[in-house]
């Protein structure tokens, strides 16, 4: 981009080390950012992304080097320092307050929310000339709740702007956006970079990188291996330098459907909260397919994942595994049916934090295979737990080591191997790659595809559209609680489901509760 100015670097880590015990998390990596640049920054899952952003913002402490910004060192492990020197970030999930409004999350850690008429009247005034300077068109006095996803990470961005911010860290901005909101958003970046500001974009989107970037930096293991101008390089030698090798997304035969192994008629779910429930929806699943879930997060994905798994029951219509009425229907009697589950938060719901790989690997299963006369067979679960980790690849110290110590695409790959290796009928793959570099996207998407080869069916929720579109023998798209008609392979561009996504495509349609 034009405006990049080279002579006073705005942002400069230099030899910048962290170790956590025996573990060196980032080696002597130096950078400098200029005025009005993008730098993406690309690595693995555990190559030291996030460590290195941490001790920018003065979570961590690094154990050698420097970080400066302007040209003045930045005081090491102090957050606000950061913040007052002009440096902002949006992180992947959201950190606002749903109660609140849009002018109270933003002013929220700038000024005290009890301050006087007149102060909250300057908040506004200067939110609304953010807005309109940037393109990022939002209501002060909205409440959060009420806001879309898209509208939601403008405050995120207002936020940082709000505080003045000159360089802003962006990480994984489009991972719940529709095609429409992710175009918004990169307008709404250009006009920033215009204005002078800087950006380090943190992305697995490699389509996205190549679009808004100027430069490309890659971690490996905690080192900065790469630095490619965006202009020199293309998506397939970035997807090497990440994982040190060539990569290559799997290929998929065509399909060849069976029997129905899952179906739903107009079924209804209550609401959960303020999250929608399912609203007569019609889905079957067939063996030998993958059916692909598209939509923006919040719209009925947890309400059907949680009625396959077994955590809620119909409050109307009818459901079937495999032609067989479904009754008493409860996480026990799921996964006796041969349904098989890769969770959403692989944190939250698909581990336990404090277990090790190997009570993890037999969180489902340890009732059935691993316990007779209430004895437990530990000897077999650790072989069974070695073999899962031979056979996925999850680098770890062994199957006593604690699961909160994987990275994130280890653990993933823990739980993939849990899954498949009890030869599901029916896979629920919700979020199955969310934060994954490309080389565990390649791998969990190829171990995927040839559950479905082996006659699975496969359920795959994703606010991905690209994974959708990869992967999915047909697609439906979900909107508040509302499902689309079915779309076949290659039948629909993004934009088009884009438009399903953010409801308009259910006009007209008799898809009301």
């Amino acid at each position: 981009m034009s405006g990049v100015d080279s002579a006073q670097p705005v942002l400069r880590l230099q030899n910048i080390t962290k170790r956590f015990g025996p573990v060196t998390a980032n080696e002597a990596v130096t950078f400098d950012l200029a005025k009005g640049e993008v730098i993406a920054l690309l690595g693995e899952n555990g190559a030291g992304k996030t460590t290195l952003m941490n001790i920018l913002f003065g979570q961590y402490t690094a154990d050698e080097g420097q970080v400066s910004v302007f040209g003045k060192p930045l005081p090491p492990g102090n957050p606000r320092a950061a913040l007052d020197a002009g440096v902002g970030m949006v992180h992947q999930h959201f950190t606002l307050a749903g109660n609140l409004t849009v002018w109270e999350n933003i002013v929220l850690g700038a000024q005290p929310l009890h301050a006087p008429r007149l102060r909250a009247g300057a908040a506004k005034a200067k939110i609304r000339a953010l807005s309109e300077e940037f393109q990022l068109k939002v209501d002060p006095d909205a409440k959060i709740s009420a806001l879309t996803v898209g509208e939601r990470q403008r405050v995120e961005i207002l936020k940082a702007l709000y505080r003045d911010a000159r360089i802003l860290i962006l990480d994984e901005p489009t991972a719940v956006l529709t095609p429409q909101e992710t175009d918004a958003l990169f307008a709404t970046l250009r006009k920033a970079i215009d204005l002078g500001l800087s950006i380090v974009f943190i992305s697995h989107k490699l389509h996205e990188v190549m679009a808004i970037s100027n430069r490309v930096l890659v971690l490996r293991h905690g080192k900065l291996v790469a630095e490619r101008a965006t202009l020199d390089t293309d998506r397939a030698e970035l997807s090497a330098l990440m994982v040190g090798a060539e990569t290559s997304a799997p290929e998929l035969s065509r399909a060849t459907p069976g029997a129905p192994l899952l179906s739903l008629a107009q079924l209804s779910t209550p609401p959960i909260g303020t999250a929608p429930g399912l609203r007569k929806i019609d889905l079957t699943l067939r063996a030998g397919q993958i059916t692909g879930l598209a939509g923006v997060s919040g719209n009925g994905q947890a309400a059907l994942s949680d009625l396959i798994s077994g955590l809620v029951s119909p409050q109307s219509g009818t459901f079937e595994i495999a032609g067989s009425p479904v009754t008493g229907w409860t996480p026990r009697t799921a996964i006796a049916q041969g349904i098989a589950r890769i969770p959403e938060d692989r944190h939250k719901t698909g581990t336990i934090a404090d277990f090790d790989l190997t009570e993890n690997t037999i969180l489902e299963t340890y009732a059935t295979q691993f316990s007779k006369r209430g004895w437990m067979n530990w000897r077999g679960a650790k072989a069974h737990a070695e073999a899962l980790i031979k056979t996925y690849d999850v680098r770890c110290s062994g199957p006593d080591a604690r699961i909160r110590l994987l990275s994130g695409g280890n653990m993933q790959k823990l739980i993939l191997g849990r899954v498949l290796e009890n030869a599901p009928r029916i896979i629920l793959a919700n979020q199955p790659v969310r934060g994954l570099d490309i080389g565990a996207v390649n791998y969990v998407h190829g171990r995927l595809a040839a559950a479905r080869d082996a006659g699975a069916a496969v359920l795959l929720i994703s606010e991905d559209l690209d994974e959708i579109m990869r992967l999915s023998d047909v697609i439906h798209v979900i909107s508040d609680g509302r499902l689309s008609p079915e779309f076949a392979r290659g039948t629909m561009q993004p934009e088009q489901l884009g438009v399903w996504m953010a409801g308009d495509g259910f006009e007209g349609e008799n898809h009301a509760a």
